[in-house]
């Protein structure tokens, strides 16, 4: 009996290669996955089947896994503020591991003997598949072959070359891979430490240059509507404000960090939506949290967010973080403001009922309303208290003079 194989297919060189790989050397019935989180086209989706079936799989299917993936990952992502190193919303990192877990639920269903994926064996992409995969389906053979053969790209298209496929053997001069939480970019300038991302390589074009003001309203931390539309989900919510800010070339940034097997790696990206949904949620937490939730929720969500990227997703202490990240969001609702330019956006101001910069308890700097003179000395005598101790105790001298 022919064995089935699920093969996680992106129709690039690397899974056609495994698609007639698999088929044509091993003699599997070849299952393709196309695991969509946002960024495929229907058109799109249409060509990679065709793609698919010409390399010799059994069949080809899509699983639409956008709604999902928002409910499951990209959610806490936005609770939690999250940029890996201040600077990337884990637009990759966080696709790959709603798709590994996809591709594993799928693979149960249709009762596969084996699994494979077109990871190379230099990456983080391997560790995260291979980490859920192991997970979720203990003994199920892994059959990865860009990472066990060390294929080069001219080997692969040689290859297809052979069995009669057409794939186009002058490498794209810029990878693209592109989802619902950004679209990293790839190439020759990010493989050195020197040379930033030519405007030809960033996927959309920069074609507005007249400053627009955009309000987004949160409910309960969740995006709900942008210029007072409202949509029925956050993920709507997030494609209009990519078509309204991404043509100010907003968002676009090169990814410094430190892979997963320890060696440095550069990755640009281009998530206008994202970062300004961060950084408006930001800006209203700060204003309607106490000062011990953003604390604790800063280390929580930093720590969230690199088991994410770091393919830990399936420890348990990811659904008690979550669960932080959930509560946390309770007051965190109303309106966020955001002025658009060319390259950048400014956060103007937010408007909340549960703002707790209310003018009726005092104004910073200004004049207070809920305390007196007396109540003030008072306060500040008592939480001086121990330090004065100290000092009259040890009779040590102002460290400030001391060392100059």
């Amino acid at each position: 009996m022919t064995k089935r194989v699920v093969l996680a297919y992106s129709g690039g060189l690397d899974t056609s290669y495994c698609a007639l790989y698999l088929s044509k050397e091993l003699g599997y019935e070849v299952i393709a996955v196309t695991i969509n989180t946002g960024g495929f086209s229907t058109e799109e989706l249409e060509q990679i089947g065709d793609r698919a079936l010409k390399a010799g799989v059994a069949k080809y299917e899509v699983l639409e896994e956008t709604q999902r993936y928002y409910d499951k990952v990209v959610q806490y992502l936005l609770f939690g503020n999250v940029l890996k190193n201040q600077t990337y919303p884990l637009s990759v990192s966080a696709e790959r591991i709603a798709q590994a877990s996809a591709l594993a639920a799928y693979a149960k269903k249709v009762n596969a003997a084996a699994v494979a994926h077109g990871s190379t064996g230099a990456g983080n992409d391997q560790i995260r598949f291979d980490m859920i995969l192991q997970n979720l389906l203990p003994g199920i053979e892994l059959i990865t072959p860009i990472r066990d053969k060390q294929l080069s790209r001219e080997e692969e298209i040689n290859y297809l070359h052979q069995a009669g496929l057409d794939f186009p053997s002058s490498k794209a001069t810029y990878s693209i891979n592109q989802g619902l939480w950004g679209t990293s970019v790839g190439g020759k300038e990010t493989l050195n430490s020197r040379q930033n991302l030519p405007e030809s390589a960033w996927p959309i074009q920069v074609s507005k240059s007249e400053p627009e003001t955009v309000q987004i309203r949160f409910e309960k931390g969740q995006p709900v509507s942008v210029n007072n539309i409202r949509f029925a989900h956050p993920i709507q919510v997030i494609k209009a404000l990519h078509r309204i800010a991404s043509p100010f070339g907003i968002g676009r940034d090169i990814h410094v960090g430190d892979t997963i097997l320890g060696i440095k790696g550069r990755v640009g990206f281009e998530a206008a939506a994202p970062l300004i949904l961060i950084k408006a949620h930001h800006l209203l937490e700060k204003h309607v949290l106490t000062k011990s939730q953003l604390a604790w929720k800063e280390q929580i969500a930093q720590f969230y967010g690199n088991n994410l990227h770091e393919g830990l997703y399936l420890d348990p202490v990811m659904r008690n973080m979550e669960a932080f990240l959930e509560s946390s969001q309770e007051k965190v609702s109303g309106n966020v403001f955001i002025k658009l330019y060319p390259y950048r956006f400014e956060l103007e101001g937010i408007e909340s009922e549960h703002d707790l910069m209310s003018s009726k308890f005092g104004t910073y700097g200004e004049m207070n309303r809920a305390w007196s003179a007396e109540d003030a000395k008072g306060f500040i005598r008592i939480y001086g208290n121990q330090n004065t101790m100290y000092y009259q105790i040890n009779k040590e001298e102002n460290p400030y003079h001391e060392y100059n």
